[in-house]
């Protein structure tokens, strides 16, 4: 595939569920290396997107192709880092056995040993800082910690796309700061899109290239120069949404937006976030 190419391509996608059409009209090319935020309020449809690209969600109508393919289900092209959830501190797998996760597909077990699995394994885990502790029981391990292994577990196959679900939910600021570094870090060498799903960007707003945002079954796509903005998100949820940015410094600023209602909640759409809304959130 050219380096030209999109590695994500969607063609007036929609999705409906039972009738109700949760989003539609979605277009959007998402070039290699590019930094794309999924942002909108709980029920918007957010995680669908994400679900749409791993296959798990057909469209009701349009196109969705991953590195010039039709997506399908356990795509190697595609690398899903999800939330931090607490692992019980009595597992007994290792670091290096959840990264190999990675390689063995949907199966839960441990693929046949082989010197280029190992290799390829303590490769990534080198790569993502992870090496010194992949012998850990995941378990005692911490949630930074945690996270940059299922970050490595995502780029063993070498993939062309991330897709990040709330990777920072429960992460203290200092991990999230050194999971969101790390996944910009791992774009730029490796020239791997990520699609980052979040309710708040201020953590990740550096590293944005572009912004996906749904709202009352529509999406509009561009910079958050260009989308997160008083007249542009008022024009997407119509009413009025105040959007408030402070300089916090000469390369950091933090956005608040006003306004912004929940979307009607409904049984497929997997946003399972709904108890930790903060009054900065985008939701």
């Amino acid at each position: 595939m050219s380096p030209t190419h999109p590695v994500v391509h969607l063609d007036n996608a929609c999705v409906a569920f039972g009738g109700r059409v949760l989003w539609d009209h979605l277009d959007i090319d998402i070039s290699p290396g590019e930094f794309v935020a999924v942002l909108g309020p709980n029920g918007a449809g957010k995680t669908t997107l994400l679900r749409v690209l791993l296959g798990q969600v057909h469209l009701a109508h349009g196109i969705a192709r991953v590195s010039g393919e039709p997506v399908r289900l356990g795509s190697r092209r595609i690398g899903y880092v999800p939330q931090h959830k607490a692992i019980d501190t009595r597992a007994a797998i290792r670091g290096r056995d959840l990264v190999g996760f990675g390689l063995d597909g949907a199966t839960w077990g441990f693929g046949l040993p082989s010197r280029a699995r190992t290799r390829r394994i303590n490769e990534v885990l080198e790569e993502v800082g992870a090496l010194g502790y992949a012998d850990e029981a995941i378990g005692v391990l911490s949630g930074g910690e945690q996270q940059r292994l299922r970050i490595a577990q995502a780029l063993v196959t070498k993939p062309s796309v991330l897709l990040c679900d709330e990777p920072l939910l429960s992460l203290d600021m200092a991990n999230q700061q050194q999971v969101v570094e790390l996944l910009d870090r791992m774009r730029r060498e490796h020239d791997i899109a990520v699609l980052f799903v979040t309710h708040e960007i201020n953590p990740i707003m550096p590293f944005v290239d572009r912004v996906i945002y749904f709202a009352r079954g529509q999406a509009m796509v561009g910079t958050p120069d260009e989308v997160i903005t008083t007249e542009s998100l008022s024009r997407l949820y119509g009413s009025h949404i105040e959007v408030v940015r402070h300089q916090i410094d000469e390369s950091h600023e933090r956005i608040l937006v006003f306004g912004a209602e929940e979307e009607p909640h409904h049984d497929h759409e997997h946003d399972h976030h709904h108890d930790h809304s903060e009054e900065v959130h985008l939701s």
